[in-house]
């Protein structure tokens, strides 16, 4: 018996100890940090952003709006979710400037302002919505 344990005992044991040196190396550390308030207030600005560009969107003038100008809502809506943080907040603030109650007039320029905004991504290559923007593709 002894001489069984002896001849299975000591390659057991370096199997064993090679496969917790194994299990050991592939453990990582997580890495945690410090988020700054800042990071953390934009964050929730940028998301409140579009939110209410969202609301804005939903808006049954400004879909007719958008309809005239040739823009699918739910394209709008699409490009509006691909904006940047700084682009959605600049449109957000464009809509905080208008006037409440304003005329139809107020409306349909927040709407050219975003198919302008829509057009811009087309024609930086971002989207491609617009057909007549680059026609071969």
């Amino acid at each position: 018996m002894r001489r069984f344990m002896l001849s299975v005992g000591k390659p057991l044991c370096l199997v064993l100890l090679f496969s917790f040196v194994l299990l050991d190396l592939s453990i990582h550390s997580a890495q945690a940090g410090m988020i700054g308030t800042e990071t953390v207030i934009e964050a929730r600005a940028a998301e409140v952003s579009r939110e209410r560009v969202a609301e804005f969107l939903e808006r049954d003038d400004v879909r007719r709006a958008l309809v005239r100008q040739g823009v699918a809502p739910l394209e709008a809506q699409k490009r509006v979710a691909a904006l940047s943080d700084a682009e959605v907040n600049q449109i957000a603030q464009e809509l905080e400037q208008l006037p409440a109650g304003a005329g139809i007039g107020s409306i349909i320029g927040a709407a050219v302002f975003v198919f302008l905004v829509l057009l811009v991504t087309d024609i930086l290559g971002f989207t491609e919505v617009f057909p007549f923007v680059n026609p071969v593709r």
